[in-house]
């Protein structure tokens, strides 16, 4: 009589989860949109952290009056322990134009997830 074993292997699957990105809030940040004056200089946080997959860039990039395609106006590198937490500030002056700015800001892990966030602004 022959007996049949079978052996389950368990494999973790990656779920694709993206970090987790929340704007800074207080006196001197800017979270939401917003109507502005034009050369208005404004700050914005963010707090960033690893979900599953360490993170690798921090992107801020913006589009002037609806345009479809937008154009980096930084890109960070992140290592060491900024890879599971990453702070940062970043400042920028508006237009002196009326319009709008659509300001990006975008955190990409390992795994090519990527989480962003978005503030437009009104400039009058």
């Amino acid at each position: 009589l022959a007996t049949l074993s079978v052996a389950a292997v368990s494999c973790k699957k990656d779920k694709h989860l993206p970090p987790t990105v929340n704007f800074k809030t207080g006196t001197g940040y800017t979270a939401n949109d917003a109507s502005v004056a034009r050369n208005t200089t404004i700050k914005v946080g963010i707090i960033a952290d690893k979900v599953e997959d360490d993170m690798l860039t921090y992107n801020v990039s913006y589009a002037y009056d609806g345009a479809a395609t937008t154009v980096t106006g930084h890109t960070f590198t992140l290592a060491g322990t900024e890879q599971q937490h990453y702070d940062k500030d970043v400042t920028f002056t508006l237009r002196n134009q009326a319009g709008s700015e659509k300001w990006t800001f975008t955190i990409t892990d390992k795994d090519g997830n990527i989480t962003q966030k978005q503030i437009t602004f009104t400039v009058l």
